[in-house]
């Protein structure tokens, strides 16, 4: 089995980690544009199972021939990458006609046409396929499928510092620049309904245990969740990210002085982007440092009727930055699950064409191995 790694940022090591811990991939190639960071990479991993199967490999996807036949050469391909780069990413794969597991999602603009495009290459395409969107949404499906009628379905996740620090609490737990900050609505279900609610809105504060209390607020319910079968008589249905408190407030504030907006504005003859001068403003202070540690948290509730009674459900989980590996919380739970699911993939214990999204995939004995294989580096899951 031979995985190909698009992207060695944050999350491309950690990827890479968790395919050379099984003993059936033969070969890893880590591949990035950029030949620093793949360096930043190969430091990173020294002390990873199975170097011998590891390769680095410079690699420009504009350059599509060269990109669509490396690809070829591998089973599989896990994407690390920025949102703006995945479609020309994937359409090397699709002319390579390989299996594409992405972290992330491509631009929303983008999403219909690269739907149509794999579906005419009857290639599969996992898009979101990392902490959130992807586990949590798996996560959902399991404990939805237990039961007979599911009223309600509350999903919190999220990654922050170990240790809040000022001005927002808050460090670049996923890599990049830019901060996760958006200014438009997010969804929730209510009375059975998609409906528009404020991002930053519906704030709740509650404790997590061995953290301490934490907030949440409405991020966006993704609404294919409501194509699944088990929820089709859903009622309440929230998708919240996880802060620390005072977040959405301060969040609020920027967005309702505009500086969150994409909108050119002019500023003394000067076209300027707001959200671009908060992202470069901020980030020497959210920057993760290589002192710094982090937490991924994640607590997902459903309510309905099983067997007979009404019943609730919850599935939580407070992962740790892992001292043994030197890779971030997020690093691991959003990289070693899109990692596992695509290593199912080559093995054919996962099928299918076409864009699919990860909680259509992932069930049964392959929801069985990817919460057993996560336990195993160590991100365990509790159910009650």
């Amino acid at each position: 089995m031979k995985l190909l790694i698009v992207g060695s940022g944050l999350m491309g090591p950690a990827a890479a980690f968790n395919a050379l811990s099984d003993p059936q991939v033969t070969q890893v190639t880590l591949a990035d544009v950029s030949p620093e960071q793949l360096e930043v990479a190969r430091r990173r991993l020294t002390h990873a199972p199975g170097q011998a199967r590891l390769t680095l490999q410079t690699l420009d996807l504009n350059n599509q021939p060269a990109a669509a036949w490396l690809m070829e050469q591998h089973d599989v391909i896990v994407a690390c990458l920025p949102s703006s780069v995945i479609p020309t990413g994937l359409e090397a794969a699709l002319t390579a006609r390989r299996p594409w597991v992405d972290l992330s999602w491509p631009p929303a603009d983008q999403v219909e046409r690269l739907r149509q495009r794999a579906a005419a290459a009857e290639v599969l395409v996992v898009p979101g396929c990392g902490v959130e969107p992807g586990l949590t949404e798996i996560i959902a499906r399991h404990l939805a499928d237990q039961f007979t009628r599911v009223d309600e379905l509350h999903i919190k996740c999220g990654g922050i510092p170990a240790q809040p620090a000022p001005p927002l609490g808050y460090k670049i737990v996923f890599g990049g620049r830019r901060l996760p900050l958006r200014p438009y609505d997010a969804y929730a279900v209510e009375g059975g309904v998609l409906v528009s609610v404020p991002r930053y809105s519906g704030v709740e504060t509650f404790h997590m245990a061995g953290v301490g209390e934490v907030e949440a607020w409405h991020e966006g319910f993704v609404p294919w969740l409501l194509e699944l079968e088990a929820l089709r008589h859903l009622q309440v249905g929230t998708q919240k990210t996880i802060r620390w408190p005072g977040f959405a407030a301060n969040a609020t504030v920027l967005k309702e002085l505009g500086l969150l907006s994409d909108t050119p504005i002019q500023v003394e003859g000067i076209q300027v982007i707001p959200k671009q001068v908060v992202d470069a403003v901020l980030y020497p202070h959210v920057r993760m440092g290589e002192e710094d540690r982090d937490l991924t948290l994640l607590h997902i509730a459903v309510v309905g009727e099983l067997e007979g009674h009404r019943t609730r459900c919850v599935a939580q989980m407070v992962d740790r930055y892992d001292e043994s590996q030197g890779l971030t919380s997020m690093a691991r739970v959003t990289a070693f699950t899109g990692t596992i699911i695509a290593r199912m993939v080559a093995r054919g214990e996962v099928c299918g064409a076409g864009l699919l999204t990860p909680e259509r995939l992932i069930s049964g004995a392959a929801y069985e191995r990817l919460i057993g294989e996560l336990a195993e580096q160590g991100i365990r899951i509790q159910f009650s």
